[in-house]
């Protein structure tokens, strides 16, 4: 089977290269790959210890980032690696001051994940949520290396649990202990025989409770705002932006920040377009008096978090797409009542809050301007929303230590 899978990995490898040449992003995931090695060469000696974090992409990577925080205070002397599968968490997160070495994982084939952890060699290693690669899995358990899974989210359509999964079976067999969202992916991995399970939590709860401790203030953010009710609108996509735009167009005596996924400048000049309110850009925003303005458009990328700080209500976009709504806990933390489009059923997150009543699933237009209608001209209703909202990050905190606890002494590695 490993032969089989091997040969697939290669030659998905040689259609990427040629795709390349047609795709930026593709471009992207095949360059950034070709100088891993010897990065690893450079940044990481013989006598270096080390500890790798592996994430799929940005999300992950925040995700993780609460527990690398941690294991760099635990175990100081440790280089961290960090690698990222996806071109949308690298590109975004290559300069980040989390781990010693930044890196994409190269693909996974036998020659490439034993180089790689000769390189890295690590005393243990954090997946991040998902992503099992079956060559690095199989090679850190010949190594006998503690691999850990964290923030593990498991569903009975995977292929672990279908009748022809038993390859991608055997690659649960490497992890020393798993740490999952829920009690249902616990018992499901129960049926497989696994007993090193913990459920802990989603480390994202610890991140974004975290949020609260840092200095959140954008001076030019609190100048548009001018202490004007202000929805803030966050990874916006056309679907979002056409029934966003039409209320905004209608609006009076409201303000909107709009942060869209996308920030071509094509897109975001549509989006401008489409717009009939006083409007002004992050990137022309200096030299403007920003009270004057009823609508921001933040092309720009890095503030969004900071900037829901400033929102009475929070429209958070990605529910009318696959596979559905983008973080709601940002907002959440700060206690902003959320709105979100209709496809949100994949994040247990934004079910919970929907079901608790912070948070607002809409399908059209009218659902839209109905929910913005009352969270705008009923305080009451704002405030308990959002105390909704920040209680349910409160509870959920904590899987962080508790995935700390399972981790050896400091002075044991």
């Amino acid at each position: 089977m490993f032969f089989l899978y091997n040969l697939l990995v290669i030659i998905a490898g040689f259609f990427l290269r040629i795709a390349a040449l047609w795709s930026k992003k593709l471009k992207l995931f095949v360059g950034g790959r070709k100088t891993v090695f010897q990065t690893l060469q450079r940044e990481i000696s013989n006598t270096d210890k080390t500890i790798w974090f592996h994430a799929a992409s940005l999300g992950e990577y925040e995700q993780g980032l609460p527990v690398m925080e941690k294991v760099r205070e635990k175990y100081p002397k440790h280089k961290i690696i960090l690698t990222f599968f996806s071109p949308s968490g690298y590109e975004v997160r290559k300069n980040n001051t989390a781990a010693d070495v930044t890196v994409y994982l190269p693909l996974d084939t036998a020659a490439n994940a034993r180089k790689f952890l000769k390189l890295a060699h690590p005393d243990f290693v954090f997946f991040i949520k998902y992503e099992y690669w079956p060559n690095y899995l199989n090679q850190l358990k010949k190594a006998g290396t503690p691999t850990y899974l964290i923030s593990g989210i498991f569903r009975p359509q995977q292929m672990f649990f279908k009748w022809y999964g038993g390859f991608y079976r055997s690659a649960l067999d490497t992890f020393t202990h798993f740490f999952v969202q829920n009690a249902a992916s616990k018992d499901l991995l129960g049926q497989l025989g696994k007993t090193n399970v913990t459920v802990s939590g989603d480390t994202r709860f610890d991140r974004v409770a975290a949020i609260l401790e840092k200095d959140n203030t954008l001076d030019f953010i609190a100048s548009f705002k001018n202490n004007i009710a202000t929805v803030v609108v966050g990874s916006s996509w056309p679907k979002d932006e056409e029934l966003l735009t039409a209320y905004i167009n209608a609006s009076s005596g409201v303000k909107f920040i709009i942060a869209p996924h996308n920030i071509k400048e094509a897109q975001i000049l549509s989006l401008r377009n489409a717009i009939n309110k006083k409007t002004v850009l992050f990137s022309e925003k200096d030299g403007e008096n920003l009270a004057d303005f009823d609508v921001f458009l933040i092309d720009t990328i890095g503030i969004l978090t900071k900037i829901y700080s400033y929102a009475d209500v929070a429209y958070v976009g990605g529910g009318f797409g696959n596979p559905g709504v983008h973080n709601i806990l940002e907002p959440a933390t700060f206690g902003v009542p959320i709105v979100i489009g209709p496809n949100y059923s994949h994040f247990a997150e934004a079910t919970a809050l929907v079901h608790a009543g912070g948070c607002v699933s809409i399908a059209n237009q009218k659902q839209l301007d109905d929910i913005l209608e009352l969270l705008l001209r009923n305080e009451d209703e704002r405030h308990e929303k959002g105390h909704i909202c920040s209680t349910f990050v409160e509870m959920n905190k904590g899987a962080t230590p508790t995935i700390l606890k399972h981790l050896p002494d400091g002075h044991d590695v």
